[in-house]
């Protein structure tokens, strides 16, 4: 081991600010001691955290946690982080949590024995090995204090957490603090993010690294706001050389990492029984084209397994081996990945195992200027690369197209794995054109102010995410979801539901007939009658006194209302609204109504709002934008009666 003299230095420090802090302990303990400054916007303040990670050789490597975390009210129960995953090659050395009640007095102590262990991924033998301990505490009264230390050894040394101080929205941060002592033949990169605006100190060296932040307010989430990483603090960390599950590494570059993990990781998952492969050799039997044997074995992976959610890191990194999954008929993101390639290896199509961070709240890229086997994933897709661009395939859905990546993989960059190395590639953009959603109904007016109706809508890019599932509902199931779909509109009635799935094209159709009873209201000798009846656009943010964080839009979109409204023959048209067009950085809004003749009105209303990311001084505009169209979709038109 070769752990320099002044390394050893450090250690002894290291054990010498742990006595400090222990000493400090009985302080934190007392809620009445938290500075104001920290009270205000929290839900919880961290009063201490600190993590000692020690990478003593490529193959030794052992983690540190005490926390001291007061709660304030029953939102801030999300942030006690009381739980410790582990497995066969995880020893748990210390795990232990006491709680103290407002004052610093004891309330209780729970010991090792006393969390609950439980199953990562209950009733599936593949991942019987990966399990979770976890305190289980209800409190009786706010605020109230944890105190959580846990320690545990692995002989995997691939992952170090990144560093984040501000663990999240309404959370408050005392002190932070982060070291790492490690061998230098194992070696450390960091890459430090954000960090304009805060006191972060860092006493990093060779063989240690160390930040501390101390003192951190809780920031209030704002509507549409950034992810709370790309704003706050963050310390992106990884060793050079490392251990996994029996093999070594290095986070040189993407290239060779990639090359590394096709070899070592992926190697050897992906034989299958023979009759298996006779299978899929009979399903394709006939078709030259890649891509269509790609779409039937697409087909077969969805009609003959599914999916179970296991959390990043339970499980491993390493696959589950293709004839496993074949047998079980289950598996993960990367077991069902893994066995897609296998299939598609066995009819001679090219695809590459993929890793992703998969969200649809964010596109959250990979930061390709800092290479590492771990954290910067928690999902993993198939690529499979053409002439004509790559195809993307979402292995855990038994109902999503070929090559759609939807809101969960759309728009940013992966690394892709293939038998020559690895390679940060960006996944398909929808643009804003291709994000549509277009609504058209033929509307009969009656002269009680009831309506008849038939509805269409169309949905498209990642827009078809949100309506294509609804086809597999129930009937009753479905009913429901359209009464919610038209909030807006009392006394619905829907009397037919038809759908048409264009997977191909990725189009979602709804068509629907319904009547709604007393929709137009009269006014003495006249009716009033609100055109935009079937999409009215009916969110805007909150208003802020002082708007603090810059906010976005993730993405670009259109929206398109075609409604013909045939009016009775004893009303005419007395006044209409006059057509609207704004224009701004945002987006454009067109609405308009006109008489095609004189018992047939069309209304028209188009919506595009534009991707992208904003200062908080644009914050204002982008809302009046929002009130001006809530406004103009209210906008009614006059009926009267002929004389």
């Amino acid at each position: 081991m070769n752990i320099k003299p002044n390394l050893l230095i450090t250690c002894y420090l290291f054990l010498f600010s742990v006595l400090s802090l222990n000493a400090q302990d009985e302080s934190l303990l007392n809620s009445n001691t938290i500075p104001i400054s920290l009270k205000t916007n929290a839900n919880a303040i961290v009063r201490l955290d600190y993590t000692q990670i020690e990478i003593s050789s490529i193959k030794k490597y052992r983690y540190s946690k005490k926390r001291i975390v007061t709660i304030i009210n029953e939102e801030g129960n999300k942030k006690i982080d009381a739980s410790v995953g582990y497995d066969s090659g995880i020893s748990i050395h210390k795990l232990q949590a006491i709680i103290y009640d407002a004052f610093g007095n004891q309330v209780k102590k729970i010991r090792k024995s006393d969390f609950k262990d439980v199953s990562a991924v209950s009733n599936f033998s593949l991942y019987e090995d990966s399990r979770v301990k976890y305190m289980q505490y209800t409190p009786t009264n706010y605020p109230y204090t944890v105190v959580f230390e846990y320690e545990f050894s692995t002989n995997n040394t691939a992952y170090i957490p990144s560093w984040k101080p501000l663990e999240g929205y309404s959370v408050s941060t005392e002190k932070n603090q982060f070291d790492v002592i490690y061998d230098v033949s194992v070696g450390i990169n960091t890459l430090e993010k954000n960090f304009e605006g805060y006191t972060i100190v860092n006493k990093s060296k060779e063989g240690f690294v160390s930040y501390t932040a101390s003192n951190l307010s809780a920031l209030k989430y704002e509507a549409i706001s950034p992810l709370l990483k790309n704003i706050t603090p963050q310390v992106l960390i990884t060793p050079v050389n490392f251990h996994y599950e029996g093999y070594t590494g290095k986070t040189d570059d993407w290239k060779n990492l990639g090359k590394w993990m096709h070899d070592e990781m992926l190697q050897n998952r992906t034989e299958l029984p023979v009759k298996t492969k006779e299978t899929i050799i009979k399903l394709v039997e006939g078709i030259e084209d890649p891509i269509e044997k790609a779409k039937l074995v697409y087909k077969y992976v969805q009609d003959n397994t599914r999916y179970i959610s296991v959390q990043e890191g339970i499980g491993g990194i390493q696959p589950i081996a293709a004839a496993q999954v074949d047998e079980v008929k289950y598996g993960d993101c990367k077991g069902l990945t893994n066995y897609t390639k296998a299939l598609l290896d066995v009819v001679d199509v090219k695809s590459n195992y993929t890793r992703v961070y998969a969200s649809s709240k964010n596109q959250v890229d990979i930061n390709k200027d800092f290479v590492t086997f771990l954290g910067q994933t928690n999902h993993v897709i198939l690529n499979i690369p053409t002439p004509q661009g790559n195809v993307w395939l979402e292995c855990t859905s038994q109902t999503s197209p070929f090559n759609y990546n939807g809101g969960f993989t759309d728009d940013r960059d992966v690394f892709v794995i293939s038998p020559e190395g690895g390679e940060i590639v960006h996944t398909k953009i929808y643009t804003a054109q291709e994000n549509t959603k277009e609504t058209k109904a033929k509307v009969q007016l009656e002269a009680t102010g009831n309506i008849k109706a038939q509805v269409e809508i169309i949905s498209q890019g990642v827009r078809y995410d949100n309506h294509y599932y609804i086809e597999n509902e129930l009937e009753k199931d479905q009913k429901l979801y359209y009464k919610e779909y038209f909030n807006t509109i009392n006394n619905l009635e829907i009397n037919a539901i038809n759908f048409d799935n264009n997977k191909d094209e990725i189009v979602f159709t709804e068509k629907l007939d319904v009547k709604i009873t007393r929709y137009a209201s009269k006014a003495g000798e006249r009716i009033l009658l609100k055109p935009n009846i079937f999409n009215v656009e009916e969110y805007v943010p909150p208003r802020y006194k002082k708007r603090n964080l810059p906010f976005q839009i993730n993405r670009g979109k259109v929206t398109i209302n075609t409604f013909e409204i045939t009016i009775p023959e004893t009303l005419q048209v007395e006044a209409l609204q006059d057509a609207v067009t704004i224009t701004n950085k945002f987006g454009e809004y067109h609405f308009s109504i006109t008489e095609k003749d004189k018992k047939t009105l069309v209304f028209q209303r188009k919506l595009k709002l534009k991707k992208g990311q904003y200062n908080k001084e644009d914050y204002k505009e982008f809302r009046d934008f929002l009130l001006q169209i809530v406004k103009h979709d209210k906008s009614k038109i006059v009926l009267k009666n002929k004389k």
